[in-house]
């Protein structure tokens, strides 16, 4: 895999929670504590809850239309989530950004899913 996959994005935000349970103090099942633990653990989870909105128009856009136009956007998500979990890792309105950048990507996944897949219905 690449070292830009969607998968190591996550392995990468695990092993910062991890760090942060040691740093902050934070015990093992505990999800609450230190702020600054708490925003490292909302970074990983919000990638995860992401990750079925992403990932579905990636692969539709990439099957039915274009897999270097899908490859392109799905960079630009990748960039918005390391944006992201820069700026929430330092405080709470700095994710803005980052999210912007990467619900923008999955806004033009969606369409670029949608084009693919009307495109092959209507028989192009």
């Amino acid at each position: 895999m690449s070292r830009y996959c969607p998968s190591h994005c996550i392995f990468c935000f695990a092993t910062r929670v991890a760090v942060a349970r040691g740093k902050f103090g934070v015990p093992l099942a505990a999800t609450t504590g230190d702020a600054d633990f708490e925003r490292v653990f909302r970074v990983h989870q919000n990638t995860h809850e992401w990750m079925p909105i992403f990932l579905a128009p990636l692969w539709i856009f990439a099957l039915s239309l274009s897999d270097l136009g899908a490859a392109s956007v799905g960079l630009l998500w990748l960039l918005g989530r390391v944006v992201y979990a820069t700026g929430y890792s330092r405080a709470v309105e700095k994710r803005l950004p980052g999210f912007f950048i990467q619900s923008s990507a999955c806004i033009l996944l969606f369409l670029g899913a949608a084009t693919g897949v009307a495109w092959r219905l209507l028989g192009g």
